[in-house]
């Protein structure tokens, strides 16, 4: 069992040994509830695929078609980073500008020549390795990673838990990437962060077709953490696959602006 999960399990048998009272005040104020038929609602009545996957402070995860995979296009980078960092020669020693050069435009620009050579760098049984570690079921890596096939399940499970995959001396360096997407880039979910909440995510997306248009987060205030993934295929267009994903994040997290 991760970290992330042995703490929300903490967090679940600390609430059931409150009285009957002040665990209803402790769940209505402290645990998000996802607006699972509102989004869902939402999305079916939008053009194209839409899937998506929560979860809560908990650790609990609900969705609509959370099986359902899609090519994976860059929101795949955020596990090369993860695999990167993972490496026995990286993961207990300072990161060199060499490094450095490859992760952040990687990841805060989605630069895909980087990501093709932290892909061959780290290997595909290491990306596979990783996929097995998150508990990822259904996963498939493609020689062409843009097609690699997730589901977002897999990908809201992995960022709730992206901590407990980067080795303690690179936690830090991973959030700070994740937080700070270039803005041309902050569409979709980003816009739709409630006020007081962080974000960190990486999307992906096929240019200007809405072929794809895919996002997976986790997002923090304080001590809360809640997860996200939302895959589109087959929109119309880029801005309108963004529109949809604004939409269904601002109704997953409606709550979280009470």
């Amino acid at each position: 069992m991760t970290l992330r999960r042995r703490l929300a399990l903490v967090a679940t048998l600390a609430l059931l040994t409150l009285p009957a009272p002040a665990l209803a005040q402790a769940g209505a104020s402290d645990t998000w509830k996802p607006a699972i038929g509102r989004a869902g609602d939402y999305a079916d009545g939008r053009r194209g695929v839409v899937r998506f996957a929560t979860v809560d402070e908990r650790g609990r995860l609900r969705g609509h078609g959370t099986r359902h995979t899609a090519p994976s296009a860059s929101v795949i980078k955020a596990m090369f980073m993860v695999a990167y960092l993972r490496q026995d020669s990286v993961r207990d020693r300072h990161l060199r500008g060499r490094d450095r050069r490859l992760l952040e435009p990687m990841i805060r620009e989605s630069d895909s020549v980087a990501a093709t050579r932290v892909r061959d760098i780290v290997g595909a049984r290491a990306i596979r390795h990783l996929a097995r570690r998150a508990g990822m079921r259904d996963f498939e890596l493609h020689s062409v990673w843009g097609l690699s096939r997730i589901s977002a399940r897999d990908q809201a499970r992995f960022f709730f838990e992206i901590e407990d995959h980067v080795p303690g001396a690179h936690r830090d360096y991973a959030r700070e990437l994740l937080r700070t997407i270039v803005e041309s880039q902050r569409w979709g979910v980003a816009q739709a962060t409630p006020p007081g909440w962080t974000i960190f995510f990486k999307g992906g997306w096929a240019g200007a077709t809405g072929r794809v248009n895919h996002q997976a987060a986790f997002l923090e205030r304080g001590k809360r953490r809640i997860a996200l993934a939302i895959l589109t295929e087959h929109s119309p267009s880029h801005e309108y696959g963004s529109r949809t994903l604004r939409g269904v994040a601002k109704r997953l997290t409606r709550r979280l602006r009470d």
